[in-house]
């Protein structure tokens, strides 16, 4: 397991929903008895904040702002490769006698397989294993594409921890074929982080993105449901201000 993916997922928690909220509220509840009016106001509005951000209206709000347009036949036809970025995987999948892919890859992976069956364009996997286990993300990416798809894989870039490693040795291994033009699948709201990340590696980047958020609203949209979607458009920000820094 990497240490560096552990501690950064461990800061992130914190400063997601719901630990954000949480924290607030309990912070709020230490410092009643002998601060009572910051302390309701703390606790006060970390519910507040716990109740909005569960709200899916909300999420799809927050999301709709990461998300651009989908790519054009035009633009497909300016590509020299397909780069998969992984997505997620689940060590414990019984019914698969283990590792498998997680639900999010396997969108983008369905969706590289249509670009490569229109397109005929070579594909680049990308995913290591930064939680430990047997197989990379990459080499279970590329296992999905081949046995359930039917589609060729290329190449496997299976070291990488975060999406700047992803970026670079992929753009390593790429540019060594003389690939400079690639159509970059992710979802739609990791589209922005993962494009930036792969120009800063030396590649043009054609957007693919798949999965887009926004759906028609019910009622029960406005109810507090989940913290999905807003958790997801709060580590996107928070990784775009932390490149940005960089």
């Amino acid at each position: 397991m990497s240490m560096h993916w552990l501690i950064n997922n461990l800061i992130a928690a914190f400063l997601l929903p719901p630990l954000n909220g949480l924290l607030l509220v309990g912070t709020g509840w230490l410092i009643l008895r002998k601060y009572p009016r910051s302390g309701r106001l703390l606790v006060g509005t970390g519910v507040i904040l716990l109740w909005i951000l569960a709200m899916p209206v909300v999420g799809m709000l927050m999301l709709s702002t990461l998300e651009g347009n989908a790519v054009s036949p035009q633009d497909i036809k300016r590509a020299q490769a397909i780069v998969v970025l992984g997505g997620g995987r689940d060590q414990n999948q019984f019914e698969y006698s283990g590792e498998t892919v997680k639900e999010s890859t396997l969108v983008r992976l369905r969706y590289a397989a249509k670009l490569q069956r229109e397109s005929r364009l070579p594909i680049l996997v990308t995913g290591g294993k930064p939680d430990g286990g047997e197989f990379s993300e990459a080499e279970l990416m590329q296992r999905v594409l081949t046995q359930e798809f039917g589609v060729p894989v290329q190449w496997i870039e299976s070291s990488s921890n975060n999406t700047n490693e992803s970026a670079k040795l992929s753009s390593e291994m790429l540019r060594t074929e003389n690939i400079h033009n690639v159509l970059l699948i992710t979802h739609s709201w990791h589209m922005p982080r993962a494009s930036r990340s792969f120009s800063v590696a030396g590649l043009s980047v054609i957007q693919a993105p798949t999965s887009f958020s926004w759906q028609p609203l019910t009622p029960i949209d406005f109810l507090p449901k989940s913290y999905g979607a807003s958790t997801i458009a709060m580590h996107e920000w928070i990784g775009l201000l932390r490149d940005h820094l960089r």
